[in-house]
């Protein structure tokens, strides 16, 4: 053996040298002819029916009773060793699905790690019948299998293996294989609910699985048997780490050179301690490589985020903001160049200085282990209700109920006067702030990228982002050319800016909605009193501006006392209980919650499947839902194709939800994906992502694709 594996290094070795290591394949493995007496293995044909109906699919099984010390292999042997085969001689029409390989076992053979099968196992295949197929004749299933037996010497052997079946209508019966093959396919491996990721170094490969919740105590083992060969040392051992973060494995780096470098699928296997005994579950992994994918340079990922920021200017979730920003560009048309320039780069600095501070909390945050994303300040019912109160608090100045000074709120004439450059700032951190809920395009994969950067990098991408934002304003600011589009000032202003104190209360109307879905009727309540009190003390102070100096002074005491009192009803908004989720659909397709669970599940049924992560505060959510996801034509669709509609609800912190979609190099909402059926992976195996703005039209073609 010893010597087998030297000849293994030594030609990868000089395959390495020759450039084509990346190419290489697994070693061969001596084979022996046959001895004389009986194979070691002995093969049977299964059937889980006992007569095939015309048209239907059904499985068959070839059973390996393999002879004690013995073994056969999986679809990765491992060190040495060659999968099983079969060759199929089926009747004009019949379909024969790929060999499936239920959980195998690590097989060490001196210095070597070899995957397979011990005692016995079943290999199994799907087959469809034609739906033409006469009833009341008998069809003979026929296959020519071949294995490759190892214990000290490995044999190759093969046999012809048949079965006969009687051609009814109607559903069949079970037949005399069926017990086997059901245990069989509980042991094949599931899909995987869980992203992992694969990072090598000269010495090591890391596969790490996200498996937020797994309790640690509970694990009995776990092991990783890799599809492809090379990539990690077969026989080493696998050092796993269970955290809070998930499942690590480190296995010493194996000997393709090259091998870690793009993805690695495989089997995870868990041995998990219940109540009753162990139980062993195997999950299909694909560990994304660091780095593979679209490669993004920190130059193509600023430019994105730079289109991004100018197009988060259109999104109905800072339209609230334009309204404030609209009031202060006409204020601007006749100050001198000098302090509206100031005016812009003051904005500008609240956009840029508002979007650090929150890249460095984010950053900071994920840093210590929490799954979070973009938008996650709005996921905290007591953040809602704070924005809330600003932007009401807003709409009563611009309705004329409550006067603000312009080193304040940066509207209304304050603006071109120079102490109102604290109130630009301050409106640019309100933008930003107002900006959180939306991804607009572009911002999915350069947030994504930021996120997986050093810290450096990653501010440097949400500056970008913050200056795609502030730009259309500080242009404005900066070329005097475009400000002479602009309207002069004049009365008409004064019912603009009541006008556009409409949107903020439609803001503030959807933010208690919002409320609604983190803290239930309680926290509404809560929310809406504390509005009441803002209104009144606005009301009093507004009422109070021409009495005599005392009755003022009252005024604005007991105004003071109201917002203060609104102040600390937020907190106990925020501590409500939240309501429980609603399952279905007011209109268009039914839709079920989401869970990792419930996704391994329909996969494994091969049954296509269509998830939308979501939140109740991301209004380009709420658009997408209402102009595509709601159409008539895609419930006819789902319906028609049998799609499983599962949604993902981000309203609140969900570490399985930020995880997943880590897994797709995204670090907040919107996200659609829609997994393949069982028939549609053979030509588009991977999850299919589509666009962060959704039509019919996107949603109907990718359905159309992924379920033939």
């Amino acid at each position: 053996m010893a010597i087998r594996f030297l000849a293994a290094a030594l030609l990868v070795a000089t395959l390495a040298g020759s450039g084509l290591a990346a190419e290489a394949a697994r070693p061969p493995t001596v084979k022996t002819p046959a001895p004389p007496g009986p194979p070691r293995v002995s093969v049977t044909l299964l059937s889980e029916t006992g007569s095939i109906e015309p048209g239907a699919s059904f499985w068959v099984g070839i059973r390996q009773r393999i002879a004690p010390g013995w073994h056969t292999y999986w679809t990765n042997p491992g060190d040495s060793g060659e999968p099983p085969t079969v060759d199929w001689a089926l009747p004009a029409g019949w379909e024969a699905g790929p060999l499936v390989f239920p959980q195998p076992e690590r097989l060490p053979v001196g210095p070597l790690m070899s995957y397979g099968y011990t005692s016995e196992v079943v290999l199994l295949t799907r087959l469809t019948a034609p739906a033409g197929l006469p009833t009341g004749t008998p069809v003979t299933l026929r296959g020519r299998a071949a294995w490759l037996v190892c214990e000290k010497i490995c044999i190759p052997e093969e046999a012809d293996v048949t079965l006969t079946l009687p051609v009814v209508a109607g559903r069949p019966a079970p037949g005399a294989g069926a017990p086997a093959i059901q245990r069989t396919r509980r042991t094949v491996p599931t899909p995987s609910p869980w992203p992992a990721s694969l990072r090598a170094t000269p010495e090591t490969v890391t596969v790490s699985v996200a498996t937020p919740g797994l309790e640690p105590d509970r694990i009995a083992e776990v092991s990783f048997f890799p599809d492809r060969w090379g990539v990690i040392d077969h026989a080493a051992a696998q050092e796993v780490t269970i955290d809070r973060a998930g499942i690590a494995l480190r296995a010493a780096r194996g000997l393709l050179p090259e091998g870690p470098g793009s993805d690695l699928g495989g089997v995870l296997v868990i041995r998990e301690k219940l109540d009753q005994g162990e139980v062993s579950q195997a999950f299909v992994i694909k560990a994304v490589a660091a780095g593979s994918g679209p490669s993004l340079s920190l130059v193509a990922a600023m430019g994105l985020a730079l289109a991004g920021g100018l197009i988060l200017n259109l999104m109905p979730c800072v339209l609230p903001v334009l309204s404030i920003k609209a009031l202060a560009l006409v204020g601007h048309a006749e100050t001198s160049r000098g302090i509206v320039r100031r005016h812009g780069l003051a904005y500008t600095a609240g956009v840029l200085a508002c979007f650090a501070a929150l890249a460095g909390v984010l950053l900071a945050l994920r840093a210590g282990g929490a799954q979070i994303g973009w938008g996650f300040q709005l996921q905290s019912p007591l953040v809602v209700t704070v924005l809330a109160y600003v932007l009401f608090t807003l709409a009563l100045s611009l309705s004329g109920l409550l006067l603000i000074g312009g080193s304040l709120s940066g509207v209304g004439h304050g603006l071109a006067a120079q102490p109102g450059y604290a109130g630009s700032f301050f409106t640019g951190a309100l933008a930003t702030v107002a900006a959180t809920p939306c991804t607009a395009p572009f911002m999915g994969a350069a947030v994504g990228y930021a996120l997986t950067q050093p810290p450096a990098t990653a501010l440097a991408v949400f500056e970008a982002l913050g200056l795609g934002l502030a730009l259309p304003f500080l242009a404005l600011s900066l070329v005097p050319a475009w400000r002479r589009l602009l309207p002069r000032p004049g009365p008409w202003m004064r019912r603009l800016s009541q006008a556009l104190a409409f949107p903020l209360y439609a803001s503030v109307a959807w933010l208690v909605w919002v409320v609604s879905r983190q803290a239930g009727p309680d926290g509404v309540a809560l929310v809406l009193v504390g509005l009441l009190l803002i209104a009144f003390g606005a009301w009093l102070r507004h009422a109070a501006r021409g009495a005599a100096p005392r009755w003022r002074r009252a005024g604005s005491g007991i105004a003071l006392v109201s917002a203060a009192a609104a102040i600390a009803l937020a907190p106990l908004a925020a501590a409500s209980p939240p309501a429980a989720s609603p399952t279905g659909a007011s209109a268009g397709a039914a839709w079920e919650p989401f869970s990792p669970g419930r996704l391994a599940e329909l996969r494994a049924q091969g049954k296509p499947v269509f998830v939308n992560f979501t939140a109740a505060w991301c209004i380009t959510c709420l658009v997408n839902e209402r102009v595509a996801l709601r159409s008539p034509a895609v419930a006819e669709v789902f319906s028609r194709k049998g799609v499983v509609y599962l949604k993902a609800d981000w309203t609140s912190r969900s570490a399985e939800i930020a995880s997943i979609l880590g897994s797709f190099g995204r670090s907040g909402v919107p996200l659609y994906v829609v997994y393949p059926s069982r028939a549609a992976r053979t030509t588009t195996p991977q999850p299919r992502v589509l666009p962060q703005i959704l039509t019919e039209g996107t949603i109907i073609e990718a359905i159309e694709k992924e379920t033939l």
